[in-house]
C-alpha cells in the first residue's frame, strides 16, 4: 500500500482518521494502524519489525539503566541490528562476491528483502546511541515504542525519525485544526510531487533505460538521464511531504528531508540539501564520531570515503550503489582539496551546473542494475554511438504530457530564486511547489489551490495512470 493508491486514498487512511481522532487510544490505534498499512503488502515480516521493536526496546531500557556494561550492551544491540539487515539485505551480495573469488560454491541464497528495514534498523541504532549519549530517556512503555518503529508515514521511505526528535509528541501530542489543515496541505503537495510531475516523467525514463545503449545517440542517453533525476527528486521529496504531512495531522513533528537539492552550486552544497534524514544521521553517527574533519587531512578524506561507501551499500546490495556512493565521496574530498573554493569563485549558474552534471553521472550508476551497462549508458551520453546499430527513436518515448512535466520540473528543482528583502535564506523563498519545511507553503497558496491540485492528482490516478514505488531496495 503506498499513499499515491486508491486503496490508501479512499479507504485506509479517511477509516484511520476516523478512528484516530474520535477514539482515546491514540497510540494503540496508529501502532495497529501501522502494522495493517505493513502487512498490506509484507505480511510475513510483521513479526520481524515486532522484533526489531522489541530488541531495541529491551537494549535501550537495559543500557539506561545499566553501569559498567553500557558499552558493551550498546555494541550487542547495534551487532544484532546491523545482522538482521545484513543477513536480509547483503548476504546474497557477498556470497556472490564469495563466488566470484572462488571461495564458495553453490547457488545464491534467495533471501526476500523486507521492505523498510534499512530505514527501521538506522531508527533503532540512533535510538541506542542517543540512549547510551544520554541524549534522551530510554521509553519505559513498549507500546510506545512499538508504535514509534511502526508508524506509518515514516515506515517504508522516510524520513528517518530519530526518536529524540519526537520524544515528547511519542507520550503527548496536541492537534489542531491549524495544524491539521497545514498537514492535509502539504500531504497534497507531496502528492501533487508524485503523482503530477514524477509518474510521468517516469515512464519515460523507463522506456530509455530499457533500451541497449549502443542504440542511444546523445540525445536520447541525456533524455532519459534527465527524467530519472527529476523522477527521483520529486517521487522522493514528494513522499517524504506525504509522510510529514500525514505525521503533522497526527500530530508529530518528522524532520524536512529535502532542500531544493538541484539548485546547489557544490556537492558539498547538495548533501546539505538531498535527504537530509540520511545525510545527518551518517554524520552524527559515524562521520563525527570517526573524527570528522577534526583529524589530519588524509584521516578526513578516508573518513569521507568511508562514509559515502556505506551510504551507497545503505541503498543496495550492488556494485552500481557502491560506485555511486564512492562517486560522490570522490567529489566531495576533492572539494576539499580546493574544488570548493574553484567553484565559490564561479558564477552561481554556472558551479549549479556542474554540480548537476556530477550528479546525474552519479544517477546512471543509481538507476541501472549492473556496471558494464551503466558504463555503456554514460558513453552513449558523451557520444560514443557509433552508428553502427539501429538507432532506437527516443522521441516515441515521451509524448507531449511528459515533456510539459520534464519543463516544469526543471524549472522547479532547478530555477534559484533571489530571496526577497531581508530574507537571507535562498530556501525561503521557493515557490511552494518544491518548499519542504515544516508547515512551509508560499504565502498566497489557498484552499482553492490545494483542492485543484488534489483533484489533478486524484483524476490522474483514476486514469490508471503510471504510478511505481522505487523504494522496493531500500
Amino acid at each position: 500500500m503506498v499513499f499515491s493508491s486508491a486503496i490508501f486514498l479512499f479507504y485506509f487512511f479517511p477509516i484511520f482518521l476516523l478512528l484516530y481522532y474520535s477514539l482515546p487510544w491514540k497510540n494503540a490505534i496508529l501502532l495497529i494502524g501501522s502494522l495493517v498499512f505493513y502487512a498490506w503488502g509484507e505480511p510475513r515480516f510483521v513479526p520481524l519489525l515486532m522484533l526489531s521493536a522489541f530488541l531495541n526496546y529491551s537494549f535501550g531500557y537495559l543500557i539506561a539503566r545499566a553501569g559498567g556494561q553500557r558499552k558493551a550492551l550498546l555494541a550487542t544491540g547495534i551487532t544484532l541490528n546491523l545482522a538482521m539487515l545484513g543477513y536480509y539485505k547483503y548476504l546474497g551480495f557477498f556470497a556472490g562476491i564469495l563466488n566470484a573469488l572462488g571461495l564458495r560454491e553453490g547457488a545464491l541464497p534467495a533471501i526476500v528483502l523486507p521492505l523498510g528495514i534499512s530505514f527501521f534498523v538506522f531508527q533503532g541504532i540512533s535510538y541506542l546511541i542517543d540512549v547510551y549519549r544520554r541524549d534522551i530517556t530510554a521509553q519505559s512503555s513498549f507500546l510506545r515504542f512499538a508504535m514509534y518503529k511502526a508508524m506509518f508515514p515514516q515506515l517504508i521511505a522516510g524520513p528517518i525519525v530519530r526518536y529524540r526528535q519526537i520524544a515528547g509528541e511519542v507520550d503527548h501530542r496536541s492537534l489542531s485544526n491549524e495544524r491539521i489543515w497545514m498537514g492535509f496541505r502539504l500531504f497534497v503537495l507531496g502528492m501533487a510531487q508524485k503523482v503530477l510531475i514524477a509518474n510521468y516523467v517516469a515512464q519515460t525514463a523507463d522506456f530509455i533505460f530499457a533500451v541497449d545503449p549502443s542504440k542511444l545517440d546523445a540525445p536520447g542517453a541525456w533524455l532519459g538521464i534527465a527524467c530519472y533525476s527529476i523522477q527521483i527528486l520529486f517521487d522522493f521529496a514528494g513522499y517524504s511531504n506525504m509522510a510529514i504531512g500525514i505525521g503533522h495531522m497526527l500530530g508529530f513533528s518528522y524532520p524536512p528531508n529535502f532542500n531544493r537539492p538541484y539548485s546547489a552550486t557544490s556537492i558539498t552544497d547538495f548533501w546539505r540539501r538531498w535527504h537530509i534524514s540520511l545525510s545527518t544521521w551518517f554524520r552524527d553517527y559515524l562521520y563525527i564520531p570517526l573524527g570528522g574533519n577534526r583529524a589530519s587531512p588524509l584521516r578526513t578524506y578516508f573518513n569521507l570515503a568511508l562514509v559515502f561507501f556505506l551510504c551507497g551499500l545503505w541503498h543496495g546490495a550492488a556494485w552500481t550503489f557502491v560506485i555511486w556512493g564512492l562517486w560522490h565521496g570522490a567529489l566531495l574530498v576533492l572539494e576539499r582539496l580546493g574544488g570548493a573554493r574553484l567553484l565559490a569563485r564561479m558564477p552561481a549558474s554556472l558551479a549549479q551546473a556542474w554540480t548537476m552534471l556530477c550528479v546525474m553521472i552519479g544517477w546512471v550508476f543509481f538507476r541501472v542494475d549492473n556496471v558494464p551497462y551503466a558504463l555503456k549508458y554514460l558513453g552513449s551520453m558523451f557520444g560514443a554511438y557509433d552508428g553502427q546499430a539501429e538507432l532506437h527513436s527516443w522521441r516515441h518515448d515521451i509524448g507531449h504530457t511528459a515533456t510539459l512535466a520534464l519543463v516544469v520540473g526543471i524549472v522547479l528543482a532547478c530555477w534559484r530564486l533571489r530571496p526577497a528583502p531581508g530574507v537571507k535564506d535562498e530556501a525561503k523563498a521557493v515557490p511552494a511547489i518544491v518548499a519542504t519545511r515544516h508547515g512551509v507553503l508560499a504565502s498566497g497558496t489557498s484552499a482553492m489551490l490545494t483542492a485543484l491540485l488534489a483533484l489533478l492528482c486524484i483524476t490522474s490516478l483514476a486514469a490508471g495512470t503510471y504510478n511505481p514505488f522505487i523504494y522496493f531496495r531500500f
